[in-house]
């Protein structure tokens, strides 16, 4: 009998402590700590990415997993036809050139910098391509149509059967040059819906509609000149997904039977090899139809679409993996309940050591409170009040539980107080510079703390731009080249007092501004414009979430890379007049705010991932 090492030429080593790398697949251990033998070993498996920026289905789409573009398609209600585009990097969405119409049942293929778009509804022979920051027209194509199955890349692509006018679904089909479109041979079985993969010259088309309404199971292959029937698919199959190759081809989700009043929607992976389909273990995590999606067959991804028996569309995104690695995705999950029901008051810290005071007792009575509190990364424990209660009161957003700056706000009337705590009780220190201020935003530590925007002192008064710095002894009101770009309050900032990012706010509108250490200047404009929401992180990399997207409180979070805006997945609970702490943009805490009930506290961990270590037993 061979031996372990003769087999695999390793040995079977003892541990104590198990391998932490994927380079370690398929080597046995024992593990001397647990007395078991263990082995690493490779899995098939979804994992949920950020949402995309607008709720979308019937959209074209192409790119990879970390690289992908969706574009056109419907908004809520269906149909609002839109030509936004988005494009993916592995970890958020962001905003692309618009698509040059907006239509439903554009399909695409190619990547996210050389894609292709063509057809829509209402019917058009419109083609356009996308370098990776614009549209440009291509040839048009002979037919109108909507809705045909898509293969291949920019410069040579297949648009496969055709919904048309008049006729519906047929076997259609075209083969795209990067300048012009022919005519090839029909399909024979017309169609329209078919899920579509492969290359120009080996492509599959697989299931759809065969008018009026009867769903496929039906595949053929394009070699470059003829049509043959393949093994069907496991069962029928309406706008799917389709993506790889015809011997490693997968189609995802998609509409099954029945299909009135509304499409019942899927959360398969069907697996093609060549000969047979079969289906995968691994599964959706959310139904969908009518969505976007492409890459090979190991590594896809799906992003919005619809669910079941609804023509809402969704913001959900996934991915499937095959690896050694678990990927635990990116979320918000609950914390601790801070002591009171809160909302107007301040934060600093870190997610496992934060500080959070003041604000306003919510729902009511709504007098300012003097409440601090101290959070260990499970629990709330009361501290010592503030020496005077308030609401809208600035922070040093880096501070300490043991070193932290409350400065301004608002008691029965505007304050330019200043205290500071030491991890057993708040004291005064030297009044803010401007005598009616709350509403403006802090960052930094005690000792080197930044204020800058704010409201006056009541109704009619002005936004305000000043910045004001201080040392830990004293405040220094800064000349007007250091003003703001735009004034405003009721912002959020996140940083250093060198390095810091203010989002939004009212009088901001959506805009971004990033301070230096001597000046501001304006920045990207975040994704959604809203005010009185949370931060945290670095003026390059940072976490914006919740707020009021007027007249409501979102959810919404997004991620700064220090030169644009991408989605990141959604709080658990939309809030708004929250506060917040956070030293980066993975690790954050949403506190409070205008949530039900009004003492919620929710976590942010950003995307982790650990090898797939497994037990191993006799069976």
């Amino acid at each position: 009998m061979s031996t372990y090492r003769e087999i695999h030429g390793k040995a079977v080593k003892s541990l104590d402590t198990d391998p932490s790398a994927t380079t370690d697949e398929g080597q046995i251990w024992y593990n001397t700590s647990s007395d078991t033998f263990k082995s690493i070993v490779s899995i098939e498996a979804f994992s949920s990415g950020s949402p995309t920026i607008n709720a979308v289905s019937w959209m074209g789409s192409c790119g990879t997993k970390s690289a992908a573009l969706i574009f056109s398609g419907s908004l809520n209600p269906y149909p609002t036809f839109t030509n936004a585009c988005e494009e993916y990097d592995g970890t958020g969405w962001a905003s692309a050139t618009n698509y040059p119409l907006s239509k439903i049942g554009t399909v695409g293929c190619g990547t996210q910098t050389a894609g292709l778009g063509f057809g829509g509804g209402p019917y058009v022979v419109t083609t356009n391509e996308y370098d990776g920051s614009s549209w440009t027209g291509g040839g048009d194509m002979a037919t109108p149509s909507r809705d045909r199955g898509p293969a291949g890349i920019q410069t040579a692509a297949l648009g496969m059967t055709a919904y048309q006018p008049g006729s519906q679904g047929v076997g259609t089909s075209e083969s795209y040059n990067g300048t012009a479109w022919t005519g090839i041979t029909s399909a024979g079985t017309a169609r329209y819906y078919g899920a579509g993969l492969g290359v120009q010259t080996a492509a599959i088309v697989a299931g759809g509609v065969n008018p009026p309404t009867q769903g496929l199971n039906a595949v053929e292959e394009w070699n470059g000149s003829g049509w043959t029937t393949l093994t069907v698919l496991p069962g029928e199959r309406v706008k799917g997904q389709g993506a790889g190759t015809v011997t490693a081809g997968t189609v995802l989700g998609g509409a099954q039977p029945p299909y009135h009043p509304l499409y019942t929607a899927s959360n398969t992976k069907l697996d093609y090899d060549g000969t047979s389909w079969a289906v995968s273990p691994a599964t959706l995590s959310t139904v969908r139809k009518f969505f976007g999606g492409d890459g090979s067959s190991t590594t896809v991804y799906c992003a919005a679409g619809q669910n079941t028996n609804s023509a809402a569309a969704i913001t959900n995104t996934e991915e499937f993996n095959v690896s050694a690695n678990v990927i635990t995705a990116a979320a918000w999950a609950s914390g601790g309940a801070y002591p009171i029901n809160v909302l107007d008051f301040s934060g600093a810290g870190t997610t496992t050591a934060s500080i959070a005071f003041g604000g306003r007792n919510y729902p009511g009575p709504n007098g300012p409170t003097a409440v601090s509190a101290t959070y260990d990364g499970s629990s709330w424990t009361g501290g010592p009040s503030l020496t005077s209660a308030r609401q809208l009161a600035a922070s040093a957003k880096n501070g300490t539980t043991t070193a932290a700056l409350c400065t301004g706000g608002y008691t029965t009337t505007v304050v330019n107080l200043c205290e500071e705590f030491n991890g057993s009780s708040w004291a005064e220190g030297p009044n803010y510079p401007t005598t009616a201020q709350f509403g403006d935003q802090g960052v930094g530590i005690q000792t080197a703390a930044l204020i800058a925007g704010g409201y006056g002192g009541g109704p009619g008064s002005a936004y305000l731009d000043g910045t004001s710095t201080y040392d830990g002894s004293s405040w220094t009101a800064l000349s007007a080249p250091s003003n703001l770009q735009d004034s405003r309050f009721g912002s959020t900032t996140t940083g250093t007092s060198t390095a810091a990012l203010m989002m939004a706010g009212v009088g901001g509108a959506g805009k971004v501004e990033s301070w230096n250490g001597s000046a501001w200047s304006e920045q990207t404009e975040a994704i959604t414009a809203r005010t009185q929401a949370g931060s945290s992180g670095t003026s390059t990399d940072a976490l914006y979430f919740g707020g009021e997207d007027s007249p409501t409180a979102t959810a919404v979070t997004e991620h700064w890379n220090g030169t644009s805006w991408a989605t990141r997945p959604n709080m658990g609970t939309a809030s708004r007049q929250l506060a917040s702490s956070g030293a980066s943009s993975t690790s954050a805490l949403a506190i409070g705010g205008s949530a039900s009930p009004g003492n919620l506290t929710e976590e942010y961990t950003g995307e982790t991932t650990a090898v797939n270590v497994k037990t191993l037993t006799q069976s």
